[in-house]
């Protein structure tokens, strides 16, 4: 009996350790903080004007992405982004302009078809893409940067809903790479500072 006992432990024991294992694993191929410093090798395809497909990732284009997570609908915290946004662009120089792909994501396909992403877009700066694609890749590529958003139901409101969103503009390398993110700002001194500072890296 006391064998069995002592067996019946050890066994308790080790399948205790592979079930804590395999939890713990889990845990950090689904944590989005973990992934979020480096997008995937598929391509993230979305959509802009006039429905063109647009690789976000495409490593032919050598610009450093800055991109920012919204929705056209958004009451405040995405035009005031886009505007501090426009303004660094404004700032820059016509080389420093050169090497940044300036990216507006739409967070709401459902309302934001790929045209109105892009006129929305154009509407804060000529530069900035405004791109739209289905809900799940939208989510699978905002999930890897940590960005948080959901739909909340709006009662007597002819919206129907909003979407809550974290807002930041996260700086990537061609391939998707975290380099830095800025958190929503006021002025657009925090992105001129961050485009700077990129620029100040590369030509050393």
């Amino acid at each position: 009996m006391n064998k069995n006992w002592s067996l019946l432990l050890v066994v308790a024991f080790v399948l205790g350790l592979a079930i804590n294992s395999y939890i713990t694993q889990q845990g950090k191929l689904e944590d989005p903080q973990s992934s979020s410093s480096t997008a995937s090798k598929e391509a993230y395809i979305f959509f802009s004007k006039e429905g063109q497909a647009v690789d976000v990732f495409d490593t032919e284009d050598d610009r450093i992405r800055i991109i920012y997570f919204g929705f056209t609908r958004c009451p405040d915290v995405c035009p005031t982004s886009l505007a501090m946004l426009a303004g660094a662009l404004n700032e820059l120089d016509e080389p420093s302009k050169s090497n940044i792909r300036p990216m507006f994501i739409s967070l709401d396909p459902e309302r934001d078809q790929a045209e109105t992403a892009y006129q929305y877009a154009q509407y804060f700066h000529p530069l900035i893409e405004g791109l739209s694609a289905p809900l799940s890749i939208t989510t699978d590529l905002a999930h890897r940067y940590g960005v948080i958003f959901r739909k909340t139901e709006l009662e007597s409101s002819q919206l129907d809903y909003t979407v809550d969103h974290s807002s930041y503009f996260y700086f990537t390398k061609p391939d998707g790479t975290l380099i830095t993110k800025v958190p929503h700002t006021l002025t657009p001194t925090p992105l001129i500072e961050a485009i700077n500072q990129l620029k100040n890296n590369n030509e050393q």
